[in-house]
């Protein structure tokens, strides 16, 4: 049963970190954890609610931005390359693939992770804080799965790629990560990401993204396995998700005209919509993950 979202009014901003070339940037991390919190059911709900650190207020959204805020600190420094995974494919020929056992290297990589924290996250015998922390690397894994960049090794993801953005020197990643983001939170949402949060679950619930929703939780079964070539078993379905973002970078991430700002620039405008539907599908993977866990079934429309 999907719930009516109840967002912060001020976001925990000030405790986190920005580094370069963070997936979605904090913003766009917040967006899917609210998107995810609008769709938990009853289970999945309850365990947010009692296992999610206190300082969060039960709220996935802030809670999302944890992750990255404590990767370059000592004690989580082996995290690092958790939040990617780089495909070894050659999207400017226009072929693109994620394979576990070609991409992710033996410090492991975000598919890995993912179905490392799934496991960790319902493990009775962990310690509350150790579930927690399962529960917050989900919730920005599940993020950053659905960044096209971050599913690719081209260029290190688009970081070596120098781009101008709304006036100023950046990077293809920097730009997907934050910059369009940030550009479409002033233009049309007041720079409230509670609003942008709250305008996408609109949409999958009665809008423009309601008939596409089911189709981006075909795979959420954490028993599930679709790809006989994966060693993730049975976790298979970070592999789908990554395969799913990575496809962009063949049919739109890289085709941008060189030496323009890409800010003023129909790539902008055409980038805006697949942001809006990468970060609708983190959430509401997400949910239907964690209500899988927690709940037995994802509790949302399916095919």
């Amino acid at each position: 049963m999907c719930l009516t979202i109840s967002l912060l009014a001020s976001i925990l901003s000030s405790m986190t970190l920005r580094f370069e070339a963070l997936a979605w940037g904090d913003d766009g991390h917040e967006v899917v954890g609210y998107i995810a919190q609008a769709f938990l059911t009853s289970g999945a709900a309850s365990f947010v609610s009692e296992y999610l650190d206190s300082s969060y207020d039960g709220q996935l959204g802030p809670a999302a931005t944890w992750a990255d805020s404590v990767k370059y600190e000592k004690a989580y420094e082996w995290s690092q390359p958790y939040h990617f995974v780089d495909a070894m494919d050659s999207p400017l020929s226009g072929s693109c693939s994620v394979e576990e056992t070609r991409d992710c290297d033996s410090e492991g990589c975000i598919l890995t992770a993912i179905a490392n924290y799934t496991t960790r996250v319902t493990d009775t015998s962990l310690s509350k804080t150790q579930r927690d922390e399962a529960l917050k690397f989900l919730t920005h894994f599940l993020g950053d799965v659905t960044q096209p960049l971050h599913c690719e090794n081209y260029e290190v993801g688009g970081n070596d790629i120098s781009v101008t953005f709304n006036g100023a020197s950046d990077n293809l990643h920097s730009v997907w990560d934050t910059g369009m983001i940030e550009l479409n939170l002033k233009a049309n949402y007041d720079d409230s990401v509670a609003d942008y949060a709250d305008a996408l679950v609109q949409r999958i619930q009665s809008g423009d993204l309601q008939s596409q929703a089911s189709g981006w939780i075909a795979c959420v079964n954490p028993t599930e396995k679709l790809d006989s070539r994966a060693t993730i078993s049975p976790l298979e379905c970070p592999i789908e998700w990554a395969r799913d973002a990575n496809a962009y970078d063949c049919s739109y991430v890289f085709q941008y005209t060189k030496g323009s700002d890409l800010a003023t620039t129909s790539y902008y405008t055409g980038a805006i919509p697949i942001i809006d539907v990468q970060l609708a599908k983190g959430g509401y993977r997400l949910a239907a993950w964690l209500n899988t866990l927690f709940d037995g079934s994802s509790g949302l429309p399916s095919k």
